[in-house]
């Protein structure tokens, strides 16, 4: 994420997003965490994901929205917005191994 240094990202957990193909997944970075919604298409011929977020930060509730498009080199590329906040352009990348 572009807002924050990778020791950041990991402090509680490694950083993840997770995503489902029943339209739901999951998230974690820094000290944030929840549940994702999510809805699949095609932009410009490429599989995308929107999504919305609702979780918590430190025990305070928080929601937002984002987006990301899968890259030839396998990576998601995309932007994760707090509502009413801070927004920040991500890669994701698959996981070696699945989360348990």
């Amino acid at each position: 994420m572009e807002l924050w240094e990778r020791d950041a990202l990991d402090l509680v957990e490694p950083a993840y997003f997770e995503l489902n193909r029943d339209g739901r997944g999951c998230f974690g970075f820094i000290a944030v965490q929840g549940d994702l919604g999510c809805r699949y298409a095609e932009v410009d011929g490429r599989p995308s994901v929107e999504f919305t977020r609702e979780g918590d930060d430190e025990g305070d509730a928080r929601s937002g929205r984002g987006w990301a498009e899968l890259e030839s080199d396998g990576a998601r590329r995309g932007r994760s917005f707090f509502h009413a906040g801070d927004d920040s352009g991500f890669v994701a990348v698959r996981e070696a191994t699945r989360r348990a």
